[in-house]
């Protein structure tokens, strides 16, 4: 079992995959929309591939399921990952002189990007979920999900500082520099943490639809994943129009809407901090449904109030008003990811991997459809009424009717499961 320092290296790497994945759902989205002046769809568009991508999640964790370390798939996962993101860059600066083969080279990054990010997430939380104690599974997840809102809020401020003024030729330097720093980080956080694999411990390989269908038959694990689907669609549908808003709306530089995008993770990290160190005290599953509903609840009314805003326009307290929104998200985030952590490892033979892969893809699904239907609906709402804030907080508030959705969800994964989530977070001595 993995000791506490062990589980911090491991979470190292969620920071590192944190801050490459911010270049290309937050920076780059913004560059493209704004500077570049493309349509919405186009980096939606980008997104929608990177996550459909992320769909063979569940192939990758079973894959990892019948072999004795999960360390090499999460190093090669890495590896990719940060191959696709200078890719990114350096198509999206191709772009301003050439669009096309920009991006065709976009769209080879993008499917990268979600190649490596579904082979290394699933099973750096696999590989948590196989070789923590039962005890602190709980608070390992949520542990490990704070480090990766730490990596996206450090790099996103650091970013929208070095990035200005904007140029193509730095979007490349300082992609290069985040992604060859990540891969550093993840060799040496995963050198050694599994330790030699012992005699034996290659599993009996089963086939992939039996091993996908025994996790879907199980109803907790099914309820689960679908709030995990509607949770994340809620969440996503803002994320690919947050920062151009900011730009639009209230003529934020391309550095000052990166910083908004970290500042909205820095309120994540307060939010996750308060759960994480509340189910120290208190038995998790008590406060688990408070947590998941009440986030939920929370950030549909910001995301109202944050429409009311784009109505006011400038002068209006968005620094504030996003960073509440981030609160709220990571509320319900490190609930649901402490509980996704005590289900991967039940059921019979070991499905940690599988299971992770379907509860990312869910999470994926939502993401992916979550981005398109944003970025289009704002499309379709500026084309036919010509009303820019007007446009976004529209999106907005439809946004945050999905969250209240998501709640009763959350609420009916919790009461009606068929047997209790065995949850609670202790934490031991060394």
């Amino acid at each position: 079992m993995l000791s506490w320092a062990s589980i911090v290296r491991v979470g190292l790497v969620q920071t590192a995959l944190g801050a490459v994945v911010v270049l290309c759902t937050a920076t780059i989205n913004r560059v493209m929309i704004v500077e570049l002046a493309l349509l919405a769809m186009i980096p939606a568009m980008l997104v929608g591939i990177y996550h459909a991508f992320q769909l063979l999640r569940p192939k990758w964790g079973h894959g990892a399921d019948s072999h004795a370390r999960r360390s090499p798939w999460v190093i090669g996962g890495m590896a990719v990952l940060a191959s696709g993101t200078v890719g990114a860059a350096l198509a999206t600066a191709w772009m301003e002189t050439a669009f096309w083969p920009g991006l065709a080279l976009a769209i080879v990054s993008f499917a990268m990007v979600g190649l490596g990010l579904g082979a290394s997430a699933t099973n750096l939380l696999a590989l948590l979920a196989a070789h923590v104690a039962p005890g602190r599974k709980a608070a390992a997840g949520s542990l490990v999900w704070i480090l990766m809102i730490a990596g996206l809020a450090a790099s996103g401020i650091t970013i929208g500082q070095v990035l200005d003024p904007y140029s193509g030729a730095r979007l490349v330097t300082v992609s290069l520099i985040v992604a060859a720093i990540a891969m550093v980080v993840t060799v040496f956080a995963l050198w050694g943490v599994e330790g030699r694999p012992e005699q034996g411990a290659v599993r009996p390989k089963v086939d992939f639809r039996t091993a996908a269908m025994e996790v879907w038959n199980d109803r907790q694990a099914r309820m689960f994943a679908i709030f995990v689907f509607v949770a994340m669609l809620a969440y996503n549908t803002q994320d690919l129009i947050l920062e151009p808003f900011g730009g639009h709306v209230f003529g934020m530089t391309p550095g000052e809407s990166t910083a908004l995008g970290g500042q909205m993770h820095a309120g994540a990290l307060m939010g996750m901090l308060v759960v994480f160190l509340t189910g120290l005290v208190v038995r998790y599953t008590t406060i688990s449904l408070t947590f998941m509903s009440g986030g939920c609840i929370g950030s549909g009314i910001c995301l109202v109030v944050l429409g009311l805003g784009g109505l006011e326009g400038i002068g209006w307290p968005i620094t504030a008003n996003v960073m509440a929104l981030g609160f709220c998200n990571g509320i319900f985030a490190v609930a649901a990811i402490a509980m996704m952590m005590g289900l991967a490892s039940e059921g019979r033979d070991a499905r940690e991997g599988t299971r992770m892969g379907i509860f990312g893809a869910a999470q994926s699904m939502g993401f992916a459809i979550g981005a398109a239907f944003g970025a289009a609906a704002l499309d379709t709402l500026r084309a036919s009424t010509g009303l820019l804030a007007q446009s976004y907080s529209t999106v907005f508030f439809f946004e945050g009717t999905l969250f209240l959705i998501a709640a009763l969800l959350a609420w009916r994964a919790l009461v009606e499961a068929e047997r209790p989530v065995p949850l609670a977070i202790n934490i031991p001595g060394e």
